[in-house]
C-alpha cells in the first residue's frame, strides 16, 4: 500500500471519515512552563480529559505520555521496544492496512504557550520508526477542523484491535553516541529545534546549560504560521532548513529538542520537502545535559 502524504488537511480527511480503514488519534499531552519565562523544567500531563471534552468526530486518543512511552526509561518520552509499541497500538486499533491521521489540540489563538503542545508529529515519527509509512499529521489539528466548522464530539471512542507488526528503521532515531560522533563529522547536521535564548544558553531548562557542539538552530515555532498553527509555505520551510544545510542529501540530519517531541515535529516538516529520512535524537538535550562527560556550547548561531 503506497504511503499517504506526511500532512493532510481537513478536506482530505472529512472526505475519508466513512473509510473503514481510517484511525483518527488526538495525540494531546499539556506541557507547562515555569512561570515568567524563569528556569527549570517542564511539567506533564496526559491530554485525556482534554480530549473527552472534545475531539473530531470518531476520533481516538493515544496516550503518548503514560501508554505510548517506555514507562521504565529514566526520561521521559523514550521510544518502547519493538514489540512493546506494536502490542500497544494495536490494542489501539491499528493494524497493518489502516490509514491513520494523527492530531493533537495545541491552538495558538486561545494558548500563549500553544506551541508547545503540538504533539501530533511525535507520534507519526513513532508509527515510521516501526515501518509504518500510511500515516499523517492534520495541519492546523483540532483548532483549524473546529474554525472550519466541521464535526466534533465528546466522550471517548474506541477501534476495535489489530494486529500491527512492527519493522524498526534504525535510520530513523539517533542515540547520544552518534550524536556524539556527529560532532566532529562534516557530513551530519544537527539540528536543535528549540527557542534561541535555550540554544544559546541564556535560559536554563535543563541539567545544563547550552547546546550541543557543531548544532544549528532552527526553532520549530518558527516553522508555524502563529494565525493558525498551520506549517508555513514549502518555500518558507525550505529558507529555514537551506540555510543550516538541513536539505542537502549528501548529509544525514539528526534533530533533537528538550525530550523528542519539536525534534519530531520538526522531521514532519522536512519530509514535507521530501526529506523522510531525518533521524530525532530520542533522548535530546534531557539526555545529553545529564550527563557531565558530554559537551556543551553556549551562544547564538552565527
Amino acid at each position: 500500500m503506497a504511503s499517504i502524504p506526511p500532512l493532510v488537511d481537513g478536506d482530505w480527511l472529512e472526505a475519508r471519515l466513512g473509510d473503514p480503514q481510517l484511525r483518527i488519534f488526538d495525540a494531546t499531552t499539556l506541557l507547562a512552563f515555569p512561570e515568567d519565562g524563569q528556569d527549570g523544567y517542564y511539567t506533564l500531563s496526559s491530554g485525556r480529559d482534554a480530549y473527552v471534552e472534545e475531539h473530531i468526530s470518531g476520533a481516538a486518543f493515544a496516550d503518548l505520555l503514560l501508554e505510548l512511552t517506555d514507562q521504565q526509561a529514566k526520561h521521559a518520552f523514550t521510544v518502547l521496544p519493538s514489540q512493546d509499541f506494536a502490542e500497544r497500538i494495536g490494542a489501539l486499533g491499528v493494524g497493518d492496512d489502516s490509514i491513520v491521521v494523527v492530531y493533537d489540540q495545541f491552538d495558538p489563538t486561545r494558548n500563549p504557550d500553544a506551541f508547545y503542545q503540538h504533539w501530533a508529529g511525535r507520534l507519526w515519527w513513532q508509527l515510521r520508526l516501526e515501518g509504518f509509512g500510511n500515516v499523517a499529521v492534520l495541519d492546523g489539528g483540532l483548532a483549524q477542523w473546529r474554525r472550519e466548522g466541521r464535526p466534533v464530539d465528546s466522550g471517548e471512542t474506541h477501534y476495535p484491535p489489530a494486529q500491527f507488526t512492527a519493522r524498526r528503521r534504525p535510520e530513523l532515531i539517533a542515540d547520544k553516541d552518534q550524536v556524539r560522533d556527529a560532532i566532529t563529522r562534516e557530513d551530519v547536521v544537527l539540528l536543535n529545534t528549540v527557542d534561541p535564548v535555550t540554544h544559546a544558553g541564556g535560559r536554563s531548562t535543563f541539567a545544563r546549560p547550552g547546546h550541543i557542539p557543531n548544532s544549528r538552530n532552527v526553532w520549530y515555532e518558527d516553522l508555524f504560521d502563529t494565525a493558525t498553527g498551520k506549517l508555513k509555505s514549502p518555500d518558507d520551510l525550505r529558507a529555514h532548513f537551506s540555510r543550516v544545510g538541513a536539505l542537502d542529501p549528501a548529509k544525514r540530519t539528526i534533530t533533537y529538542c528538550g525530550s523528542g517531541i519539536a525534534a519530531s515535529v520538526e522531521a514532519l516538516a522536512l519530509a514535507t520537502l521530501g526529506r523522510d529520512d531525518v533521524a530525532v535524537y530520542d533522548g535530546s538535550l534531557t539526555e545529553w545535559t545529564a550527563d557531565p562527560d558530554l559537551p556543551l556550547e553556549t551562544g547564538a548561531d552565527h
